[in-house]
C-alpha cells in the first residue's frame, strides 16, 4: 500500500482528463475524433452512477446536465458530429458499456472484439443461437442484415417480421443484443419514418472488414489487461467495484478481473493506495501519478 491521495487530486485529473475545463473542451468534429483517439473509449452521454468520460462532458467543456432542448448549442453539436461520422469508419458507435450509446477508437476496438463471444464468420451465428446465446428475435435480426446488407430500422423491422407495434419492445431489445455481442451496429441516418430520422445498421465485422484478423492475434487476457489500464489511465482512480460495473456488458469473471489487476500491479501499471476521507482503498494509474510529479 502506497501513501495517501486525495479525492480533491482525483477530481482535478479527471477533469483535465475529460476535457471537462473551458480551455480544453471538444469544439469541432476533428477536435471531437482526437477525443475518442485520447480517451480509447467513453460514453456519449454522462451515465449516472457510472465513472466513465464522456462526448457530451468534453463538448460543454464542463460537467452539465443533459438538456430537454434540442436546439443546446452542445447537445446540436454532440449529435450532428455523430452522425455524421456514422460513416467514416473513424470510430465504433454502438450501445455496449452498461448498454448505453457508446464510442471506441480503432486502435482499441480490436481488444473489446476480443472479448466478445463473437465468432469470426458472420454465417456461424447459428451455433449460438443452438446454443441459447441468442434471441430468435436477434436471429431474425441478424439474418435480414445478413441477406439484404445495411438496412435502416423501419425496413428492418418488416424483414425481421417485427413490424407490427406489440412487437417494438422485443425488436429493440434484441437489437441492443446484437450490439452488445459487437455483431450489428449503426452506420448512417436514414431519412424516415415518422420522425424523418432512423439508424442503418450492418453487420458489425462488414463494417470493418479487418477487425476479426486484427482481434484474433489478441488473447483475451491481454485484451482485458489493455482495457482496463487505459480505463485507470482515464479515470486516475477507482476501486474493483466500478470497473466491474463498467465492463460488466463483456462477461468477465470475478476470477478474470482479479488476474488483470494482479497483472497491471505486478508490471507497476497500477498501483493500490489509500485515498483520504472515507472509503476503501483506490487502484491508481501509475502513469496518472507520474504525470502529476
Amino acid at each position: 500500500m502506497g501513501e495517501t491521495i486525495t479525492q480533491d487530486w482525483i477530481a482535478r485529473q479527471r477533469e483535465y482528463n475529460y476535457h471537462r475545463t473551458p480551455d480544453r473542451r471538444v469544439q469541432t468534429p476533428e477536435a471531437a475524433l482526437t477525443f475518442v483517439e485520447e480517451i480509447g473509449f467513453c460514453h456519449f452521454w454522462p451515465i449516472k452512477g457510472v465513472e466513465l468520460p464522456n462526448l457530451f462532458h468534453a463538448i460543454a467543456g464542463r460537467m452539465r446536465p443533459v438538456p430537454m432542448k434540442h436546439d443546446d448549442p452542445d447537445m446540436s453539436k454532440c449529435w450532428r458530429w455523430k452522425d455524421e461520422a456514422l460513416s467514416e469508419r473513424q470510430w465504433y458507435y454502438g450501445k455496449l458499456l452498461r448498454r448505453r450509446a457508446t464510442l471506441i477508437s480503432l486502435e482499441l476496438l480490436p481488444s473489446f472484439y476480443a472479448c466478445s463471444e463473437t465468432l469470426d464468420d458472420p454465417d456461424d451465428y447459428l451455433d449460438e443461437y443452438r446454443a441459447g446465446m441468442m434471441t430468435v428475435e436477434a436471429k431474425w435480426i441478424y439474418e435480414a442484415i445478413l441477406e439484404h446488407g445495411p438496412l435502416d430500422t423501419i425496413r428492418l423491422r418488416r424483414l425481421s417480421r417485427m413490424s407490427a407495434r406489440s412487437a417494438k419492445s422485443r425488436f429493440d431489445r434484441a437489437l441492443v443484443e446484437l450490439q452488445l455481442g459487437l455483431k450489428a451496429l449503426p452506420i448512417g441516418v436514414a431519412r424516415t419514418g415518422a420522425w424523418r430520422y432512423a439508424f442503418t445498421y450492418e453487420i458489425l465485422p462488414r463494417h470493418f472488414p479487418e477487425l476479426p484478423e486484427q482481434a484474433c492475434g489478441i488473447r483475451r487476457s491481454q485484451a482485458q489487461r489493455t482495457l482496463v489500464a487505459r480505463y485507470l489511465d482515464n479515470v486516475v482512480a477507482t476501486d474493483r467495484k466500478m470497473i466491474a460495473r463498467v465492463f460488466h456488458v463483456l462477461g468477465w469473471t470475478s476470477s478474470e478481473l482479479e488476474k488483470t489487476i494482479g497483472a497491471l500491479l505486478n508490471e507497476g501499471l497500477v498501483q493500490e493506495m489509500a485515498v483520504s476521507g472515507p472509503g476503501h482503498p483506490q487502484l491508481v494509474s501509475t502513469c496518472a501519478l507520474e504525470q502529476a510529479l
